[in-house]
């Protein structure tokens, strides 16, 4: 039976319940802590939630049943690419803990040893010591208004976020486990405000006052980051998650990558969760890419016109505050397609839309022709977006960066190595480009007789008599005498 207490800040723990491994690398009270894994149907109810609803109150006033339609964003209908998000992060968090049992001799010699070196000043965030994390980064990247945050956010909130260790097979382990922190990124990449941020929130949870030492301190970044790494360990941080990651493409950007390049090495997770403008930073930044190759990534796209666009619909169409049902029909599916272009966000306002309108109007009906003209009137502003969406042209849908579709099939970073065969012929296709290098044709050039008064004209004769261009320019009259100016306008 699991237990909960409060800490003196008013944040609520979780005493410690140590589950039998089903895995022998998980024989570990930081991963046994932690919630047991669960099947893909346990996913789903866990991640499922409703929002009440009673037929009768179909009979109520409509000034009332307006108010009612804010319960549709209550509404979370897991869908399959939400299972992946769940199964992401679980596996984050195991693979940060499984290098560092607190009872592992090579371990509490690492963290000993750092500490030592952070109090003589003399800690490098990139050294090893010996130690070989097992952490991973994460993305979550993909189109705005999907949902990638909430997605996170419900399956953080199945996860405890403080978890109190008192004793350990008959042994004594006085630990707090602060098992995930969420920050966002700062929008203009700064290091120092991702800091000031961190410990605010650590104190914030744990009732800590490191930020006020830090203030009092005015220590610079490059002596804050050293305690970011060694307080991670010591309230054995699990998982750390980074939204609106693509800020990280801002000017200063790229100390913060090394920063979080640094955590990762020493042994902690880190979920990058952004917009595909995020998606070109990690493909250009090595190091970056080089973590996320093999690791933990989900691509996610506006939903097509599908059986998943269907299912989507069927979770929220129930709660239907019209005077009388109106049951989903493929021609309804379509139209809320069409002027959706898949975006869960606007599928689910734009329903609450469509009821509204009906409403107020005393229609009490939903209509393909209803949707169009909801659509039309209160997105405005998108129109545009859905319009580049609806061509599927790529390159009027890359003009918004939020929206840029990312190929999920075709990955330039995949981990899936290239067959022998393959790897010979592309050798000897360079081979042969070596060998027998493509002969320089030499174009011939055009002899163009530039008409009377053309300035193309003039630059050619220049050439020809080996003088400025001006010189010709002034001649010809297309330009005054410059010794009038330069002589102080005498003539």
């Amino acid at each position: 039976m699991e237990s909960r207490v409060y800490l003196p800040n008013g944040t609520e723990a979780q005493m410690a319940v140590y589950r039998e491994p089903q895995i022998e690398e998980f024989r570990n009270p930081l991963i046994q802590a932690l919630p047991p894994m669960v099947t893909k149907g346990d996913i789903i109810q866990k991640l499922m939630r409703m929002a009440p609803f009673n037929p009768n109150e179909r009979g109520l006033d409509g000034h009332i049943r307006i108010h009612l339609l804010q319960r549709l964003f209550e509404i979370f209908t897991p869908l399959p690419i939400n299972v992946q998000v769940w199964e992401m992060v679980n596996s984050l968090l195991i693979q940060s803990y499984i290098a560092r049992n607190p009872f592992d001799k090579n371990y509490k010699h690492f963290v000993n040893q750092t500490g030592k070196e952070i109090i003589e000043r003399k800690y490098n965030v990139n050294a090893s010591l010996n130690f070989r994390s097992t952490a991973c980064a994460g993305t979550l990247i993909g189109v705005s208004g999907m949902g990638k945050t909430t997605t996170v956010n419900r399956v953080l909130s199945q996860i405890p976020q403080v978890i109190i260790h008192n004793e350990y097979e008959r042994q004594h382990f006085d630990q707090i486990q602060l098992v995930w922190m969420k920050l966002e990124t700062p929008y203009n990449s700064s290091v120092k405000a991702l800091c000031l941020q961190y410990f605010t929130n650590l104190d914030e949870i744990l009732g800590t006052n490191n930020l006020k030492k830090l203030v009092s301190r005015n220590w610079s970044v490059d002596s804050m980051l050293p305690y970011i790494a060694q307080s991670s360990r010591n309230v054995s941080l699990g998982l750390l998650i980074l939204d609106e990651s693509q800020f990280l493409s801002k000017r200063g950007g790229s100390q913060l990558v090394d920063f979080l390049v640094s955590l990762i090495n020493g042994g902690l997770s880190i979920l990058l969760i952004g917009t595909p403008a995020s998606y070109t930073l990690f493909e250009s930044e090595f190091r970056i890419a080089r973590r996320l190759t093999g690791s933990k990534e989900v691509l996610w796209n506006a939903m097509e016109n599908d059986d998943t666009f269907r299912l989507f619909l069927d979770g929220i169409w129930r709660y239907q505050w019209l005077r009388s049902y109106v049951p989903l029909t493929d021609e309804l599916v379509s139209m809320m397609f069409e002027e959706t272009q898949g975006i869960s966000d606007l599928v689910i306002k734009l329903y609450l839309y469509v009821q509204q309108y009906s409403i107020e109007r005393g229609l009490e009906v939903i209509t393909p022709d209803i949707i169009r003209r909801v659509a039309k009137e209160n997105f405005r502003l998108m129109k545009p977006m859905i319009d580049a969406l609806k061509t599927g042209n790529p390159y009027k849908i890359a003009q918004f960066d939020d929206l840029r579709m990312l190929d999920t099939k075709d990955r330039t970073s995949s981990s899936n190595p290239v067959p022998p065969v393959q790897k010979r012929a592309h050798a000897a296709k360079k081979e042969t480009k070596q060998n027998n290098p493509t002969p320089v044709v030499e174009k011939p050039k055009r002899n163009v007789d530039y008409r009377e008064g053309d300035l193309r004209r003039c630059y050619r004769i220049a050439k020809q008599e080996d003088v400025a261009p001006e010189t010709i320019l002034e001649r010809d009259d297309f330009i005054d005498d410059m010794t009038f100016w330069t002589d102080g306008g005498k003539r």
